[in-house]
């Protein structure tokens, strides 16, 4: 295992150099590995180790909207896709890609066939960290680990297609067979991780749900919602308020980010964005930091993993989601984003004549122009 210095920490870190993906192969030859759910993660996590080489099969329920997919995938009934129980009986590494209020009802269906021996992988450390909660507590004579993507089951697919690697965490609750390291790790390049880097249970799910509450997604909404409804108040035009608020930053800024970091990203911008980027990121930080350390103790407390669970778990869960997303969608900021991709050259039918692109672009812009002291 490399260790490699973050920013003056020593971490542990699993490469594809040393943990090629033959190594992988030869670790799980003699395993079946049985995907449970094929929502979120299952499709890009089943079809990479498939396409790997590794024996993998799906559990599903049948008929079903998944079902569908998994087989237009082509996992084939009877042979590589099975009812969920029937994947359970038939797997000795039981992927549990469930959502968690899924995994929560299917558990005792679960427990069941997780005879001596198995293993029972998770891509999220929430059913057992908080395991008073959700009552997914394992039998002990099976491995308990995970594997956590940083990023969605559809950047997972996409960077693995592109010959690329999305880089993942790894952990381990228990180790009943004194090979659930190397069982962990070999599933994290069959899926296509860039490189492992090693946490625990409840570290991945107190910096997950933090995560997705904060930069990765609540958070960017609320400040981008903040910014583009103040240059809107101030007599912006839609297009002009979405293209300085999210169009830059993510087609133009972010990718330099990404490429070498922020400092990278603010050397090439010009003098005077660099000046006002160093004189307010600071502010941004203080005003910031009170809701952040708010929002940390309230995963640590339970309290997101209780809410998530009476929410999700409710009849009505998904129409409820769906009025949520729609009033997202819905939004100017959103419906002006829609208007601006569609602009992106790359969206253009090429057989458009430059008129009709022209005539196109114009009545495009026609519909984003409305009352610029009204704020979606």
């Amino acid at each position: 295992m490399a260790q490699l210095n973050f920013g003056g920490v020593t971490e542990n870190v699993v490469t594809r150099e040393e943990f090629p993906l033959s190594k992988a192969q030869q670790v799980l030859k003699n395993e079946t590995v049985a995907v449970i759910g094929y929502g979120v993660q299952g499709p890009g996590q089943a079809l990479n180790q498939k396409e790997n080489g590794i024996n993998v099969i799906v559990g599903q329920r049948k008929n079903s909207k998944s079902w569908e997919k998994a087989i237009r995938d082509g996992f084939v009934p009877g042979e590589t896709l099975f009812e969920i129980e029937e994947a359970l009986q038939i797997g000795t590494i039981i992927c549990y890609l469930l959502s968690d209020a899924a995994q929560i009802k299917m558990w005792p269906t679960v427990k069941k066939h997780l005879t001596k021996g198995k293993a029972l992988y998770f891509s999220h450390g929430f059913g057992i960290t908080f395991n008073e909660q959700t009552g997914i507590i394992p039998p002990k004579d099976v491995d308990v680990f995970l594997v956590a993507p940083k990023g969605s089951g559809t950047s997972l697919r996409r960077m693995f297609l592109q010959g690329r690697g999305l880089n993942s965490s790894y952990a381990i609750y228990q180790d009943a067979t004194g090979k659930a390291f190397d069982r962990v790790v070999a599933l994290g390049i069959a899926i296509g991780s860039g490189y492992l880097f090693e946490t625990d249970f409840k570290k991945e799910v107190y910096s997950d749900l933090t995560g997705e509450r904060g930069t990765l997604m609540g958070a960017i909404q609320g400040i981008f919602a903040a910014q583009y409804e103040v240059l809107r108040a101030k007599g912006h035009t839609p297009s002009e308020a979405f293209n300085e608020t999210v169009e830059e930053l993510t087609q133009s800024l972010m990718p330099l980010v990404a490429e070498n970091g922020m400092d990278w990203m603010y050397a090439n911008c010009s003098t005077t964005a660099q000046r006002g980027a160093l004189d307010w990121w600071k502010k941004f930080r203080d005003v910031t930091k009170p809701v952040f350390t708010e929002l940390y103790e309230s995963v640590a407390a339970g309290k997101e993993s209780q809410r998530s669970i009476d929410s999700n778990s409710q009849a009505d869960y998904r129409e409820k989601l769906e009025e949520e997303l729609k009033a997202l969608r819905e939004s100017e900021l959103w419906q002006a984003g829609k208007t601006v991709r569609s602009l992106r050259p790359e969206n253009q039918k090429a057989d458009d004549t430059a008129a009709q692109k022209d005539s196109k672009t114009a009545e495009l812009l026609k519909k984003m122009v409305g009352n610029p002291e009204s704020v979606g």
